[in-house]
């Protein structure tokens, strides 16, 4: 027989274990899949953007985490593949069962894998990928779980073309792309921003990722009389590119997208590869003290060769990109998809990141963090990524915010 004082205990014992329960519910960490290749031709994007990840989430989770929750990074590597992207984020969905994700670097696997986040109602921030389509491929549903807080092509393409064109008046222009989606897609952009300007290439050539000649594809481009050549690509063909014009003895500008700035062009092509220029939204210059922080913690705590990042773009937008979840799911008061989504669409407060100060830097409709007058030009000298212009040097210390208003922009090329 059950004493009284018992039958009295027992509530309470029942109280205090919901409570133990509830509060280790409550003290659970929140987990945020980071996807992207840390191997491979991609992986110097791909580790910069994770250990700029690391960092942001280290000091948010120094200073008491987000909603009294500590943010546990559940890490990929993709490989660049759109496959394994693919399997990535389901295993990131339905077993470690994050509350978003951050990463892509490479278009196609974006593409290829996102869809499942949309499925699952889970917001992911693309902090690197820059492909057009990448945060239009759902325009048709009601809601898009997809953000980006990286310069897109439809932004970076008229910026190369106004250089070449306007600013240094080159009128015979070659395109070398690679074949994959974000090759062809920027290829797609760079052709339009030309026939803005009255202008065709007058050579188009294709490359595939792993190729080591260029010379077929340089020889039409010279042989068409190219000023100067446009290009889309990552770090080592881009360097083939250059390393092919050096054996060919022809050399003329090479002006094109952010990967220009990886350390794996800048290594491979030596020499040759001094002068190429291509738009950055962030260029390892101390130019604030938010950006002074910043390169010290990194290079404290990653000791890159040279104390060089080797790509500074992807490690300060994979920084910032934390922030903005963090300060979205504070805001949300939860760690559930749609609630995330909502406060993203409306964060009250500014985040002071890296690139930019993000005053509401996503409306439901708009869900691009950059704008065209962000980005400025970065030039390869001395084996490292400097301002192209004095100007943009001299003014880099203003913080330049998003303007939905600045023009230069292409409309985005939707899927």
């Amino acid at each position: 027989m059950i004493s009284q004082a018992t039958h009295f205990r027992l509530p309470l014992i029942t109280l205090a274990l919901a409570a133990a329960f509830a509060s280790a519910q409550a003290a659970d960490p929140i987990k945020i899949g980071v996807a992207g290749p840390f191997t491979g031709g991609s992986s110097s994007m791909g580790v910069s953007m994770r250990d700029g990840v690391r960092l942001a989430t280290d000091e948010i989770n120094k200073a008491g985490g987000v909603l009294g929750r500590q943010i546990e990074l559940v890490e990929r590597d993709d490989e660049a593949k759109n496959e394994r992207g693919v399997q990535i984020a389901q295993e990131l969905i339905n077993k470690e069962k994050v509350a978003a994700t951050v990463g892509y670097i490479n278009t196609g696997v974006a593409l290829a894998s996102q869809r499942f986040y949309q499925e699952a109602k889970i917001p992911v921030m693309n902090n690197v990928a820059t492909g057009s389509a990448i945060t239009h491929q759902f325009d048709n549903q009601p809601e898009n779980y997809i953000f980006r807080n990286a310069a897109h092509d439809s932004i970076q393409a008229p910026m190369i073309v106004e250089e070449a064109v306007t600013r240094r008046g080159y009128k015979k222009l070659a395109i070398l792309a690679d074949s994959t989606n974000y090759g062809q897609l920027g290829r797609q952009d760079l052709v339009k921003a030309l026939e803005l300007k009255g202008i065709k290439p007058v050579a188009e050539e294709k490359f595939n990722i792993k190729d080591v000649d260029m010379t077929p594809q340089l020889l039409k481009a010279k042989e068409a009389g190219a000023e100067a050549v446009l290009t889309y690509g990552i770090g080592p063909e881009l360097a083939q590119i250059a390393n092919g014009m050096t054996k060919l003895g022809w050399k003329v500008p090479i002006i094109g997208s952010w990967t220009l700035s990886m350390a794996n062009y800048i290594d491979n092509a030596g020499p040759g590869g001094e002068g190429a220029r291509m738009p950055q939204t962030f260029i390892q210059e101390p130019t604030t003290p938010k950006r002074q922080s910043f390169i010290v913690s990194y290079l404290k705590t990653f000791n890159p060769k040279n104390s060089r990042i080797d790509s500074p773009v992807s490690a300060a937008q994979g920084y910032d990109s934390i922030y903005l979840l963090a300060a979205a799911i504070k805001q949300a008061g939860s760690t559930e998809g749609p609630k995330v989504k909502a406060a993203l669409e409306d964060l009250k407060a500014p985040v002071d990141g890296v690139v930019t100060t993000y005053n509401k830097p996503f409306t439901k409709t708009d869900h691009e963090a950059i704008t065209v007058n962000i980005p400025v030009f970065g030039e390869v000298k001395g084996q490292r990524v400097v301002y192209a212009y004095e100007a943009d040097f001299k003014k880099a210390s203003e913080v330049r915010v998003k303007d939905v208003n600045a023009k230069g922009a292409l409309t985005a090329v939707k899927k």
